[in-house]
């Protein structure tokens, strides 16, 4: 079976590749019967020469591929009929800006294995970049931190190496004495959490936290169940929250309450109730100075969070009052960070570590017949048509429904 890494062709480029140099060498080592060939690409992260050196075949006839894989949507005129595609394509919530490549996903007759479905049996994901958009959202919200409050300048993430670089440079920083809130302890929330610890920030339970003065930065780490309450006042738990959100309100307000800087690390569902909203942040008793919204949800439940910031201006300032964009050093203003890809500032450690889940949990199941049920559950069209799993996004194809702008 021939298998193709293709070129990243969406704007603004994304420099990152699932399958690195030494991901490939390992996967042919334990699957001697593949093949991989690599598209050239002047923007990966690694170079067409690293390939080249792990003896691995560069070129542009992808259409003799199989399996193609990529990270982003692959624009509709590059799509290659016949194939079975990997990328994240953006269309299981009915987003509208990419209907139409769904729509030529099926005109294509292509099978198309979005990243975002992989999953075990027990429907956890298998393969993403969660820790690395925690880790470099955590770094850019310190950073956020300090050009908001005038403390300290770091360089942006997207010029520094690796982790390594981002850790050594926050361990340059003397913070006041703060409260950071993190809300996640899934993927993206321990990601954060990695660079906090790095920097030696205590960290604190939830008691501690909304009662105590420190003569030290600090940290507190919440789920679910510690930032929302069930309406009925009968004690909730984090697994029936994720079951009926709706049964639900927030009890976010008494950490903002405490909190200089906010890390939005967690997974927000369909019905959950919002952490804080446009009311919230015009209490006086709203204390957050600076929000780093790793999720970016937009005038979702981070109500500062009214649009995605980039890469190349990652920070906007959000007037409680008026409810609009403003300088964030102005003094009324909550700096908000909402890059929506951050995992794209550290590409390298993001390829590794996405490139070895790949090969551990999905290339096995085109040589074991699928056995765990990994293809079938990630597969979303077949035979120019939607699987069964996927029957749902009929009306958002055929233009019918609602959809989602986000």
């Amino acid at each position: 079976m021939k298998f193709g890494i293709i070129r990243e062709r969406k704007n603004p480029p994304d420099r990152r590749v699932v399958l690195t140099p030494d991901a490939c060498k390992k996967m042919l080592a334990k699957f001697p019967e593949a093949e991989i060939m690599v598209e050239p690409s002047p923007i990966r992260v690694y170079t067409d020469e690293e390939y080249r050196e792990h003896g691995l075949n560069v070129t542009q006839e992808m259409e003799y591929c199989d399996v193609l894989i990529g990270v982003k949507e692959v624009p509709v005129e590059y799509l290659i009929p016949n194939k079975k595609y990997f990328f994240f394509s953006h269309t299981i919530k009915k987003q509208s800006y990419n209907r139409n490549l769904l729509r030529a996903v099926l005109e294509k007759n292509i099978e198309l294995y979005d990243h975002e479905v992989i999953t075990g049996v027990k429907g956890q994901r298998l393969v993403a970049f969660g820790r690395y958009a925690g880790i470099v959202g955590a770094y850019n919200g310190l950073r956020t931190y300090g050009l908001k409050l005038g403390l300290f300048q770091l360089p942006k993430a997207e010029i520094l190496a690796d982790q390594q670089a981002l850790i050594s440079e926050l361990r340059k920083v003397k913070l006041p004495n703060i409260k950071i809130i993190l809300t996640g302890r899934g993927r993206v929330g321990n990601g954060a959490k990695e660079m906090l610890d790095a920097m030696d920030i205590k960290k604190v339970g939830v008691a501690d936290f909304l009662n105590k003065t420190f003569q030290e930065p600090v940290y507190c780490q919440i789920d679910a169940s510690e930032y929302n309450k069930r309406k009925d006042g009968v004690r909730g738990n984090k697994s029936n929250f994720f079951t009926h959100p709706e049964e639900y309100r927030s009890n976010f307000f008494r950490f903002a309450k405490v909190s200089d800087l906010y890390i939005a690390g967690h997974f927000y569902g369909d019905m959950a109730p919002y952490l804080f909203t446009r009311e919230d942040a015009k209490s006086p008793d709203f204390k957050i100075k600076v929000v780093a919204d790793i999720s970016c949800d937009i005038d979702g439940p981070v109500a500062t969070t009214i649009r995605p910031s980039t890469i190349a201006d990652p920070i906007y300032g959000y007037d409680p009052l008026t409810e609009t964009e403003v300088d964030y050093k102005n003094p009324h203003a909550i700096a908000v960070m909402a890059v929506d890809n951050l995992p794209c500032e550290l590409p390298r450690d993001a390829s590794i570590g996405f490139g070895e889940a790949f090969v551990k949990y999905v290339i096995p199941a085109f040589f074991n017949g699928d056995e765990d049920g990994v293809l079938e559950r990630a597969r979303m069209t077949k035979n120019g048509k939607l699987t069964k799993r996927y029957s749902y996004l009929q009306d958002y194809v055929d233009g019918l429904g609602v959809v989602n702008s986000e």
